[in-house]
């Protein structure tokens, strides 16, 4: 192809895109790929996870000015574009039994009528490829799982000039996937790694209930090399403050262990419109080649 690639990453708040598939946007940006992050919600629900500033009361009081800041800056570390969709947050419902999620609510839309936000959206910004949630949501936040239900309406939506005729001229996406990094054999394999330099590992634990939770393993169908970017994810990350502690888990495993024994981020191929060949290392595979 001799015109510019084009990937999309659909996320539900603001620090998803950082987690998930961060070193990738990176690595694309740093070859001209013309990367977008749509953020589904503004993050207005979440708790403040990190220690250091939980209880501060300003950030009590503007928790969706401050993460929209806060995405401002990730969206500078990756070098990437990004969009609001403009829904509310759903927050994490705890408690049995679960109580209802609030009205208004991201993961309360009627389906078809919220994918409409992110057809236009995929119509003005004409990706090649997309990456989203699995059906689980990756895990089943009801904004994550939402994410995936307009995810999937959207991308067979958006070039059919019969469906939403009002939201911009048709565009096909070509292929869409979902973010799996945190799968188990990549897991396992730092597990292990870390306890045979003698380091301790935060994922004995983890890996002792993996199975118990009932979580189908899933096919990794691409990986993208992108260890020499994972500083640049956690960069991006980290400028998540509210959500994230730098000293936390997130940074447990030195970068350089990550680097060596799992230097990918890893994505489960779920539509595709052109041909490819699997086991993949681009999700462009099938698109440059055409």
């Amino acid at each position: 192809m001799t015109e510019q690639l084009r990937l999309m990453a659909v996320h539900a708040h603001p620090d998803d895109e950082s987690s998930k598939g961060a070193a990738t946007m990176a690595k694309y940006v740093s070859e001209g790929v013309d990367v977008l992050v749509a953020t589904c919600t503004g993050g207005e629900r979440g708790s403040i996870l990190n220690p250091k500033l939980q209880g501060d009361a300003y950030i009590e009081e503007h928790i969706h000015e401050v993460r929209a800041k806060e995405m401002a800056e990730a969206r500078e570390i990756l070098g990437v574009k990004q969009a609001w969709l403009g829904f509310v947050d759903s927050g994490l419902p705890e408690g049995d039994p679960l109580p209802p999620l609030p009205d208004g609510c991201f993961g309360l839309q009627d389906v078809e009528v919220a994918a409409e936000a992110l057809v236009r959206l995929i119509r003005s910004f004409r990706p090649h490829v997309m990456t989203t949630y699995d059906e689980n949501g990756g895990y089943p936040h009801p904004d994550h799982i939402m994410t995936h239900k307009i995810s999937m309406v959207a991308f067979e939506a958006a070039g059919d000039p019969t469906r939403y005729p009002e939201a911009g001229e048709p565009w096909t996406p070509l292929k869409l996937y979902y973010n799996q990094g945190f799968n188990k054999p990549r897991t396992v394999a730092l597990h292990e790694a870390l306890i045979a330099r003698g380091l301790e590992s935060p994922y004995g634990e983890w890996l002792e209930r993996w199975d118990d939770g009932g979580r189908p393993e899933r096919q990794l169908t691409t990986r993208v090399p992108c260890g020499d970017f994972f500083a640049i994810r956690d960069k991006a990350l980290i400028a998540h403050a509210t959500q994230i502690d730098p000293d936390g888990g997130w940074f447990r495993v030195p970068l350089e262990l990550q680097q060596e024994i799992w230097p990918t981020e890893d994505y489960e191929l779920a539509r595709t419109r052109v041909d490819t060949s699997l086991p993949e290392s681009d999700l462009f595979a099938g698109i440059r080649e055409n």
